[in-house]
């Protein structure tokens, strides 16, 4: 059966999953807040699978997971969602506890904001998350993988992990791109030249030479700069720090995410990269970490 396929967001994660779907022939339906999806709301209910990629900011007051909740009544009854968006750990569960009517998945996204469009088309990992291991829950999430791009890794996890390996890339990757400036600043004190101590690293595999690129364009502004930034690196940092803090009450390794964070948002500042994503999650004060 051809299922009909609903988007709730057309963002750049949104409309590069809708667009690659239509691409393949399946019938799309594309709900947002801006012409000219805008009235599509009611047609959302009767799609088979429902794709949500709507805001998840981290602000001043945390993590708000209050833009997927408000859409989740708008996926017809035994229906599908699927979240698109940055939730964290233990988010999926509750959402399916608050809308039981419906079968509410994740499936954490890896596209690069400037390559959304080939990433989408060309996945390297499908990972659904499913808040109850059971047989109708596997079922729904195969049906899932069957109607994305095939990746090379496919699998089916508990929806705390799922949301859990989303944070563990983004907070990885903007560790190495912290560290690369760092040994930036060492290569030049050396005197020695960074781009071939770079080039050396990155050819060890365990490495790879992704993110250690030290001044670099924003996805989001195209504003070169240092530091870990774009839609993603920075809020999702914070929000990890959070949730590892709260969750852990481990004061070393708080203390370390803190520092981390505060050398990236130092090396933003200096090079006044993505400056008005860092007011959206701390506000003015950039050094302050509640």
């Amino acid at each position: 059966m051809n299922k009909t396929i609903g988007f709730i967001g057309q963002g750049w994660i949104g409309k590069n999953y809708a667009d690659d779907f239509e691409s393949r022939g399946f019938t799309v339906v594309r709900y947002s807040l801006e012409d000219p999806h805008i009235g599509n709301k009611d047609k959302i209910e009767h799609c088979d699978i429902v794709f949500i990629a709507v805001p998840t900011p981290t602000t001043k007051d945390g993590f708000d997971s209050s833009y997927v909740e408000a859409v989740l009544p708008l996926v017809g009854s035994k229906k599908t969602a699927v979240l698109k968006s940055t939730v964290l750990p233990g988010t999926t569960n509750a959402l399916q506890e608050k809308f039981p009517d419906i079968f509410v998945l994740n499936s954490p996204e890896f596209l690069r904001e400037a390559n959304a469009a080939y990433d989408a088309a060309h996945p390297e990992r499908n990972i659904i998350g499913i808040p109850v291991d059971n047989d109708d829950y596997r079922e729904k999430a195969k049906e899932v993988l069957a109607v994305l791009a095939k990746a090379p890794y496919e699998s089916i996890l508990k929806a705390e992990s799922a949301e859990l390996v989303k944070y563990a890339g983004n907070t990885f990757l903007a560790t190495k791109v912290v560290f690369a400036n760092i040994l930036a600043d060492y290569a030049q004190a050396l005197n020695v030249p960074y781009e071939e101590v770079a080039q050396a690293l990155g050819s060890d595999p365990r490495i790879g030479l992704s993110h250690l690129q030290v001044m670099s364009a924003s996805g989001h502004t195209q504003k070169v700069g240092r530091g870990a930034g774009g839609h993603c690196f920075i809020k999702d940092l914070e929000a990890f720090r959070r949730q590892y803090k709260d969750l852990t009450g481990d004061t070393r390794g708080s203390e370390l995410l803190s520092t981390l964070i505060h050398k990236n948002n130092a090396l933003l500042v200096a090079s006044g990269k993505d400056l008005d994503l860092l007011t959206e999650v701390y506000g003015e004060n950039y050094d302050v970490l509640s």
